[in-house]
This record gives C-alpha cells, sequence and structure tokens, in this order.
C-alpha cells in the first residue's frame, strides 16, 4: 500500500483545474456543469466523492473524459477503504476452489 493517499478529485479541480480557467469562478463553473453551486462546493472541499454523473459532466465540459474522474475517485475511494480496514485485510486467508472433475 502507498504511504501516502492518492488525492482527491476535488482537490485536483480546486488547485489546478479552476486556477487554470481564467474568467471562471466556482459559480460559472457551476452552471457551465448544470449543478449547484453547493454541489460543486462540496466536492471541492472534498466532502463529496465524483459520481458517475459527475464524471461525465467534467469530462464532457473539460474535454478529457469521463474515464480519468472515475479513476482518480476509484483510487482515493479504495485507498480509504484499505487504510480502514488493513487489520481485518491482513486476518484474511483466501478461500481456495475446488478442483474440477
Amino acid at each position: 500500500m502507498r504511504k501516502r493517499p492518492p488525492t482527491h478529485p476535488g482537490a485536483v479541480l480546486r488547485e489546478d483545474v479552476l486556477p487554470s480557467l481564467t474568467g471562471q469562478s466556482v459559480t460559472s463553473f457551476a452552471r457551465a456543469l448544470g449543478i449547484s453551486r453547493q454541489t460543486l462546493h462540496s466536492v471541492l472541499s472534498e466532502r463529496s466523492g465524483i459520481s458517475a454523473e459527475m464524471a461525465l459532466r467534467l469530462g464532457a465540459l473539460l474535454g478529457n473524459g469521463a474515464q480519468l474522474w472515475l479513476d482518480m475517485q476509484s483510487k482515493y475511494d479504495l485507498w480509504q477503504a484499505q487504510s480502514k480496514l488493513q487489520d481485518v485485510l491482513d486476518g484474511m486467508k483466501p478461500l481456495k476452489a475446488a478442483a474440477a472433475a
């Protein structure tokens, strides 16, 4: 497991994407995405993740495709879950399937 968690996609939007879009406020970016400012703020503050619908909206608006955003969210979620469950996972032994006849 990596020592450093993957970056939340909301942080990427907040720190990299929005500043590179000259003239785009959070409100205008939300409007362009077709979502409320509160919904966008929840993602930017890393309280909410990127849903499939949000990934489609971001991918279409930014021209980089939905899969990028879903992959970032998936990596973030898996790291968080593994961190939380590591002790449980360490105690699990893989089951073996019965041999085919």
